[in-house]
């Protein structure tokens, strides 16, 4: 399915009217944060998107439990936190999502606005159709189910020019893509459920 088939096929589905979330993920590298939000353009203003990279737990927690260097592995992030904004989401008409920002390594807190007026809420992770717990508590809060796929030497020369475009050296940058990224990347594609859409982003 292309990304125009799928934004017709979701406008389809869900008319306006009431508020619908529908997941996005894909392995760190796929493509799923530029698919997820041309998608977003191509439908319109009804559209808003909703990323998971907001509910990165902070460096201080990471550093306490010895996790800094698997930052992006599943248990790095707050899911309880992610799920209460979720249930918010669906209830609230308007409130405020934090992101993270790449370049400062931090999550920014009300970063992004939710109105009235979005009514196709896009929540894009890596795990968020993850079937493994807590990830898979968070199934019966959306509406519809879209997975982003890429082979895997796709994903590792995506990653490593992510890491050297913010200026890592070639060290860091292996380590970063075969010891973290890539491990992630597989545990996404097998744990990965209940799809309704895939999009090949080759």
């Amino acid at each position: 399915m292309t990304l125009d088939q799928l934004a017709r096929t979701l406008v389809t589905r869900f008319p306006s009217g009431s508020r619908h979330l529908i997941a996005v993920a894909g392995a760190p590298g796929s493509g799923k944060s530029t698919s997820t939000e041309a998608l977003a353009r191509l439908i319109g203003e009804r559209a808003m998107v909703l990323p998971m990279d907001g509910f990165h737990h902070d460096n201080a927690w990471l550093d306490a439990r010895g996790l800094r260097a698997r930052k992006g592995a599943p248990d790095t992030f707050d899911v309880d936190a992610l799920a209460t904004t979720l249930r918010q989401v669906r209830q609230q008409q308007a409130l405020s999502v934090p992101a993270f920002d790449r370049a400062i390594d931090a999550v920014v807190p009300d970063a992004l606005a939710i109105e009235p007026s979005h009514d196709l809420i896009f929540v894009e992770g890596n795990y968020v159709l993850a079937d493994a717990p807590p990830w898979s508590g968070l199934a019966p809060l959306f509406d519809a189910r879209v997975m982003v796929e890429a082979d895997l030497e796709t994903l590792r020369q995506r990653l490593i020019k992510r890491w050297r475009d913010l200026g890592l050296d070639e060290a860091t940058v292996t380590a970063k893509v075969e010891h973290n990224d890539l491990v992630n990347a597989r545990w996404v594609i097998e744990h990965s459920q209940n799809l309704d859409y895939r999009l090949h982003n080759g």
